[in-house]
């Protein structure tokens, strides 16, 4: 009975030493890379497959978290917790899941990630600034920058820690559906505005080591440049399509901004769906491993696109075991998976015993993620902070997302002679016409990754129309009077002192924006000439990227590009009516025909229809 008893102590003693062991990766006090290397030693196969997965919110169970120690969750194109969720709901949401992470044997916090592409665009009530087309019009690093710490706090007010932004991606042809996620055609200019990783992450101290992922604390999130590389050379701008290129000129045009972005500190770096000279990017070792990680010297991890392993095949996910394979073997860290993740784990865990993969292909993997999450924090902060739900949607945001916009609009045309203009438009006018498809439109004012992956139509979200805008900045005694579409009998009839026009495209994303002719759509040629044809007006498109409209300039007064301005209308009204100048420079080439494309400053033959740059001021 006496050796029973010593033998229960014994164990119990043992237990207790256990419990209470001193881990070095639990003590912040410790150096980062001493943190991950004493955790990376302790995990098991298991533990480190767990950590390079990452999968949709929708198959994301406490369960799940637990049992395949997941790393990572995410939230696709327009899911969310409910409809118009509020900040708490995002809260309990995520952080129900990280408790799940969390009551694993190594406690290992998961990280949650989303597209928060022009603000945190699928929340409910969240500021949706400009879409980077705009923000490359302003020429303003800072204010990017602004943008940047800015949505941080808004992605933070929902308990949130990641984001896939920004898009670093050099549009050459704006065929291509994704040209408004890309800053300019210039790949200095698309440079310059990477300054929007010092807002997301903060700026790294100067005796920082380069490539070293940066998050200042619990006010900024991790980042991620995407997509490299090459997305934006694609043949006629066709998503996911094959980008032919000699090597120097996707480094000179395409790789650029990702020197900037390591630099800066970028936590993570996305790959493309496309292909260069055939090869897909996310299989390709060369540029992955040797130039990304190597040459480059970016030591946060890579990540795949939306179910990017599987269109290594074709057709998409025909041999998935190959498919996981060669993205893992390349030089992915973390696979975005988003649903089928026991079959990833089950074939990456069975490549690894078989030797297929090496064990240190995978702890370089791990390594890399565990530095991010111990970088941001996580490990110290692992759950969300109330305090910040106040900072959804705030006026502070809404009145900087006003100034990008003021900042964005391109003046095309200025009067129909330079000693008659017709901005600024008058606000003591009697009765204003204010017609098209658009103005009354927030969906469409926003554009694509906006509550929906694909964006929506009518007033989806908190914010004001350009039409509401001008309601406000005009005289109360003022009439103004929405038509859609009027004939031009009725134009002609009303006595109308002038007209505003506010047409585009309807909203889209990735593929489904690829377009090869670049008209307006919906009818909006016809409501220019119904309403220009009659009367005095101004035209205001509204789109992600430069459209034909030589026919149509003749007969306008004024034309105005304001790409996708987000939900703030009034930086609109701001400018066309005079309180603040127009300053916006074109971030691209306007094309005359499509025929021209792919036609870039720089070309032998350029002969646009306005010039990368151009942009008529007003004071």
């Amino acid at each position: 009975m006496d050796s029973v008893w010593c033998f229960l102590l014994f164990v119990g003693l043992l237990w207790c030493a256990e419990a209470t062991e001193y881990a070095k990766y639990k003590d912040p006090s410790q150096p980062i890379t001493a943190r991950v290397e004493d955790l990376l030693a302790r995990m098991t196969l298991e533990e480190k497959i767990g950590q390079m997965t990452q999968i949709e919110r929708t198959v994301a169970t406490a369960d799940v978290m637990k049992n395949y120690y997941i790393g990572s969750v995410l939230s696709g194109g327009g899911s969310v917790p409910a409809p118009q969720a509020s900040p708490a709901t995002w809260m309990n949401m995520v952080d129900e899941l990280q408790k799940a992470a969390m009551s694993t044997r190594l406690q290992i916090p998961m990280i949650y990630g989303i597209d928060a592409v022009h603000g945190h665009n699928n929340v409910y009530g969240a500021t949706i600034f400009p879409h980077n087309v705009g923000l490359g019009a302003t020429r303003d690093p800072d204010l990017v920058r602004r943008i940047g710490a800015a949505t941080a706090l808004e992605i933070r007010a929902t308990g949130i820690q990641y984001t896939f932004a920004p898009c670093v991606a050099v549009c050459r042809d704006p065929r291509w559906g994704r040209c408004y996620e890309s800053y300019s055609e210039d790949p200095n200019i698309v440079k310059s505005m990477s300054d929007f990783i010092f807002g997301l992450q903060g700026e790294p101290p100067a005796n920082s080591t380069k490539g070293e992922p940066f998050i200042a604390g619990p006010s900024k999130v991790a980042g991620c440049a995407k997509h490299f590389v090459g997305d934006g050379g694609t043949t006629k701008g066709i998503d996911e399509n094959n980008t032919v290129s000699s090597y120097k000129r996707l480094v000179n045009t395409h790789m650029t901004p990702y020197f900037d972005a390591i630099e800066k500190g970028v936590s993570t770096i996305m790959i493309s769906y496309s292909s260069w000279n055939g090869v897909k990017m996310h299989a390709n070792r060369f540029l992955i491993s040797y130039v990304l990680k190597k040459q480059l010297g970016f030591k946060g991890f890579v990540i795949s696109d939306w179910e990017g392993i599987d269109r290594i095949t074709s057709p998409p996910g025909a041999n998935y075991s190959l498919s996981v394979l060669e993205s893992v073997g390349a030089g992915i860290d973390m696979v975005m998976i988003p649903y089928n993740f026991k079959d990833f784990i089950n074939i990456l865990t069975s490549q690894v015993k078989g030797g297929f993969i090496s064990m240190a292909r995978i702890n370089d993997a791990v390594r890399r993620i565990l530095r991010v999450k111990f970088t941001m924090g996580l490990f110290e902060q692992p759950l969300s902070d109330p305090s910040v739900a106040s900072q959804l949607g705030s006026k502070e945001h809404r009145n900087l997302a006003r100034e990008a916009v003021r900042k964005s609009l391109v003046l095309l045309k200025n009067g129909k002679s330079t000693s008659e203009p017709l901005l600024p438009l008058g606000k003591n006018a009697s009765k204003i016409l204010v017609a098209g498809t658009h103005p009354d439109n927030l969906g469409y004012q926003c554009g694509g990754w906006t509550i929906q992956w694909q964006g929506t139509s009518g007033n989806s979200t908190i914010g004001t129309t350009i039409l509401e805008a001008i309601k406000l900045a005009v005289s109360p005694s003022t009439e103004v009077v929405y038509q859609q579409n009027p004939d031009a009998n009725y134009v002609k009839e009303q006595g109308f002192s002038y007209g505003i026009v506010v047409v585009g495209e309807a909203p889209y994303a990735e593929m489904y924006g690829d377009n090869l002719n670049l008209t307006i759509p919906l009818g909006g040629g016809d409501t220019i000439k119904n309403v220009c044809g009659s009367l005095k007006c101004l035209v205001i498109l509204i789109s992600g990227r430069p459209l034909v409209i030589e026919p149509y300039l003749p007969l306008v007064d004024a034309f105005v590009a304001a790409w996708l301005p987000g939900t703030e209308g009034q930086g609109v009204t701001d400018v066309i009516f005079g309180d603040y100048g127009f300053e916006g420079k074109l971030p691209r080439t306007w094309f005359r025909n499509v025929d021209q494309l792919p036609m870039n400053f720089g070309d032998k033959r350029y002969h646009p229809l306005f010039p990368l740059g151009f942009g008529l001021t007003t004071s």
